[in-house]
């Protein structure tokens, strides 16, 4: 366990005036931010305004240019993250990376394994301990089960549970809860609380607010990549943050244009699939923003990837324009006009090794070639018009996706599929993991495509979201669609009611109102 800090002592970590370049592109500007034992310190600002480098020279993947990095008081210049690690800083990632054929126990002592009085490996002993660093933290998971299949929140509880065994001090939690279900993130929070009371130092990036006010002391905020500003939380309210954040005041995160709702475009009639999801059935109109809600695990995304053709259902028709869509066949329904941006951008929705340009022009390279061939120059005059509109930012086309920002990562996305010119937009998720001026201008975006007479079906798990942009909410829960909700009557309780089946919509009111600008 950490020792409580003596009053007057040097913050567990320091950054101060931090700069870094990578050639001539100034990453970070004015790196700052002090990090105190027994505390619990928020980080935000927008995707591009530094955050992931300043985290990645506390790693120690990469060493400032200029400025000071004090640990305890004492200057340190970190070579590899196996400097970083053994002076006592972990830092835990959205989606950790363990080995998934070794066993939780054998993750968590990788590279230091007891050994007995032989020297062989003291498979009881690392057994024992695990089993009481799970005690320690409140959490129940079997030691001796493989990481493989493990969920995103226990990954992470093993990755803090390594950390407290090497008696990390600094604690870095790098959007931890992205991926998470409300359960989820409540037992990471005890748990996180816990630390601060062992007298550790965490550092928590989220673009989360209720999170943010919720659980941490102390909130820093950075603005391309410059130090703005540190406050106690308590002294501090969203609209200042989001003031500070994007330089301006954000008075309209969802800019909804008023909707002229036309024809029928999407049918869908009776879909089922087996312990999925049940007697599905919905339209969807031109010029219409149909927010499909409910619970993790209610089963909207699943759906949304049978329509569209990637997942098997066993009944029911899906109609595009009167005109059937074949299942189990996305070609199909890309023909018919469909498109789908898929929940998880970086595994399903981009290929990160490959340029902006050739993920943006992915869905239509074969519209794009002449005679079989197509050029780089075609492609990059296509890019070139869709990384314009969504105002990606990027130095050149040929840049890797994986290495743009999360908000950047998204419009790209967001352009392959625009780039098809598509009647039907399925968006899952659209603003998860990104900041709140890019949510923003993806917003305005949506907005605008409905009123040029789109169909879009959103599904999101941020409730000011739905209730922000949907024309019509439909919701769902343990598979089946509970409610059809019109704009009008859209609120916090009714959409909950609907997702939960409680007893009285009344009673959700208190603790599950909408935030006031951002999920």
């Amino acid at each position: 366990m950490v020792d409580a800090p003596a009053p007057g002592t040097a913050p567990a970590l320091e950054l101060s005036r931090v700069v870094k370049s990578f050639g001539a592109v100034v990453a970070l500007r004015s790196g700052t931010i002090a990090l105190e034992s027994g505390s619990i310190h928020a980080l935000v600002g927008e995707n591009g305004a530094g955050k992931s480098t300043l985290v990645k020279i506390i790693a120690g993947l990469y060493q400032r240019d200029s400025g000071e990095f004090l640990l305890r008081g004492e200057s340190v210049d970190f070579r590899s993250t196996a400097e970083s690690k053994a002076a006592g800083i972990a830092v835990i990632y959205q989606e950790p990376t363990l080995f998934p054929d070794l066993s939780v126990t054998e993750n968590i002592f990788m590279g230091r394994q007891p050994t007995n009085r032989f020297g062989r490996i003291d498979r009881k002993a690392m057994k024992t301990e695990a089993q009481g660093l799970f005690r320690r933290l409140g959490v129940n998971i079997d030691p001796d089960r493989p990481a493989e299949g493990l969920s995103i929140a226990d990954q992470q509880i093993i990755e803090i549970a390594k950390a407290i065994s090497l008696d990390a001090s600094v604690l870095v939690m790098d959007e931890p809860t992205a991926a998470l279900s409300g359960v989820e993130v409540d037992r990471l929070f005890a748990v996180a609380r816990s630390l601060r009371d062992e007298g550790r130092a965490l550092l928590f990036i989220s673009h989360r607010f209720d999170e943010v006010f919720d659980l941490c002391d102390t909130i820093t905020v950075m603005r391309d990549g410059q130090y703005i500003s540190t406050d106690p939380v308590a002294d501090s309210t969203v609209d200042e943050i989001v003031r500070r954040m994007v330089g301006r005041d954000v008075t309209e995160l969802f800019p909804k244009q008023e909707a002229v709702i036309g024809d029928t475009v999407l049918e869908v009639r009776g879909l089922n699939s087996a312990g999925v999801f049940h007697d599905i059935s919905f339209d969807l109109h031109a010029g219409e923003i149909l927010g499909l809600a409910g619970l993790v695990g209610a089963g909207r995304s699943e759906v949304a990837r049978a329509v569209f053709g990637v997942d098997p259902y066993q009944s029911g028709t899906v109609r595009i324009n009167g005109r059937k869509v074949p299942p189990n066949s996305p070609t199909a329904a890309m023909n018919l006009g469909m498109a789908l941006v898929p929940e998880d951008r970086r595994k399903q929705g981009l290929v990160l090794e490959s340029s902006v340009a050739r993920n943006t022009t992915m869905a239509i390279r074969r519209t794009l070639a002449k005679a079989g061939i197509l050029t780089s120059g075609e492609e990059n005059a296509s890019a070139r018009v869709w990384a314009s509109r969504l105002e990606v930012k990027t130095n050149a086309l040929d840049t890797e996706a994986g290495t743009l920002s999360g908000g950047n990562q998204q419009k790209v996305v967001l352009a392959k599929w625009l780039a098809t010119n598509p009647t039907v937009l399925i968006i899952d998720e659209p603003t998860r993991g990104i900041d709140v001026g890019t949510k923003s201008e993806v917003h305005r975006l949506l907005s605008e495509l409905a009123g040029q007479g789109m169909a879009i079906l959103m599904i999101s798990s941020e409730l000011p979201e739905v209730l922000g942009m949907a024309d019509r909410v439909l919701v769902m829960r343990e598979g089946r669609i509970t409610a059809d909700i019109p704009r009008e009557d859209a609120t916090a309780e009714s959409v909950m009611f609907a997702a939960t089946q409680a007893a009285n919509p009344g009673d959700i009111a208190a603790t599950h109102a909408p935030e006031e600008h951002v999920a």
